[in-house]
């Protein structure tokens, strides 16, 4: 890369953001921070800026942008606030690559207008997909320019596998889940399972509700969706199964019976990396997968007994549409409900299963039809009782 790249990081402050900060601030010669977003963590969202030598900070909540200018004071780096703000963000000349790791609908106006730009948007997301695939993959296909990079450590790795490859060649893409801390659990001991006991994950540590989704497996099914729409292939060729430790990533299966597999040390910032570099690749601080001391890799197969999520995702984008949308709309209620300790593990499943059969799939080409309908299955979920 002669030029630095020129980086906006939506979502700065959570897991996937302070990782990526860690790069940037490594590989200054690299990437130029332009922007920074987060929504309510301002004091390390001002932190974030200073260290990257940002230009603006933005945070979502518009309440706060006082509060984000006063940190800021002295700085010379800009407050902003809103969603307006951040879709400016996504489509400023000197911007070349969005990074958007917002939890929620936040990301997905962002990413639109950036695709629409011809940006590279290196994606770790889930809801943009979850939410919208059919209306962002659209976007990206017809932008000149425009490419989603994705960020999840799995995504990453059939990207990787993918490299070059005639997709002919192509029989099936496999994604692999550490098992979260029920992998060796029984059915009866998860359906007492405590908020406390689906946060112990054996791997990654992570946000509270995304450390949840492993616990269930709804994290997995969630990658199946993003799959999906993210490489273009129907749901029976994506498979998974359990790579306890979380260092096969993921795998693809040609025609002929090859598998071809992306490995490494279990750690975020080397996704983050190379979806901020590529197509090159660049050296950095995360440890090297020393394969002699590594052990045994092992897979498991997924019981869809003691975890239906996956089940749930492939009936989902069976019915196509907005039922994926409703099927994460009903997930994140679920999950709530479940922190509050209004539910059991098997009734986030339970909710997911009412709300989807209830469904009457569409096909809207607005974002504003798609978000009405997620708020209406959050509804949904809400209103279920068990």
């Amino acid at each position: 890369m002669s030029e630095p790249k020129r980086v906006a990081v939506l979502g700065a402050t959570g897991s996937i953001g302070s990782s990526a900060a860690l790069e940037l601030a490594f590989h200054r010669d690299k990437f130029r921070t332009v922007a920074v977003a987060a929504n309510k963590s301002i004091a390390k969202l001002a932190e974030t800026a200073k260290l990257l030598g940002a230009d603006t900070a933005i945070t979502g909540d518009v309440s706060l942008e006082d509060e984000l200018r006063k940190e800021l004071s002295g700085s010379g780096i800009a407050a902003k606030s809103g969603e307006a703000a951040l879709i400016e963000t996504a489509e400023r000349e000197d911007v070349d690559i969005v990074l958007c790791a917002i939890i929620g609908v936040a990301g997905i106006r962002p990413v639109i207008s950036a695709l629409r730009c011809g940006k590279t948007v290196a994606l770790a997301s889930k809801e943009v997909l979850c939410l919208a695939g059919e209306l962002v993959m659209r976007e990206a296909a017809k932008s000149p320019g425009g490419r989603i990079v994705p960020v999840d450590s799995e995504h990453s790795g059939v990207f990787q596998c993918l490299a070059g490859r005639d997709p002919k060649e192509i029989s099936k893409l496999w994604l692999t889940a550490s098992g979260g801390p029920f992998r060796t659990w029984k059915k009866e001991d998860i359906a007492r399972a405590t908020c406390s006991d689906a946060l112990k994950h054996p791997t990654w540590s992570m946000g509270r509700k995304i450390t949840i989704d492993s616990a269930t497996m709804m994290n997995k099914a969630l990658e199946v969706i993003e799959a999906s729409y993210l490489f273009g292939v129907p749901q029976e060729k994506i498979g998974a199964v359990i790579n306890p430790t979380s260092i096969v990533h993921a795998f693809i299966e040609l025609t002929d019976g090859t598998v071809i597999s992306q490995m490494s040390t279990p750690d975020m910032r080397l996704a983050i990396r190379y979806a901020l570099s590529y197509p090159e690749r660049l050296g950095g601080e995360v440890p090297r997968l020393d394969l002699g001391k590594t052990g045994k890799i092992e897979f498991e197969d997924i019981d869809d007994e003691k975890f239906p999520s996956i089940k749930l995702a492939r009936t989902a984008l069976a019915m196509g549409g907005t039922a994926p949308c409703v099927l994460n709309a009903a997930n994140d209620v679920a999950v709530e409900r479940f922190i509050n300790g209004e539910i059991t593990v098997p009734d986030i499943w339970k909710i997911i299963t009412i709300v989807l059969e209830s469904h009457t799939v569409e096909h809207p080409d607005t974002l504003e039809r798609i978000l009405e309908i997620d708020a209406e299955a959050r509804l949904a979920a809400r209103a279920v009782t068990l």
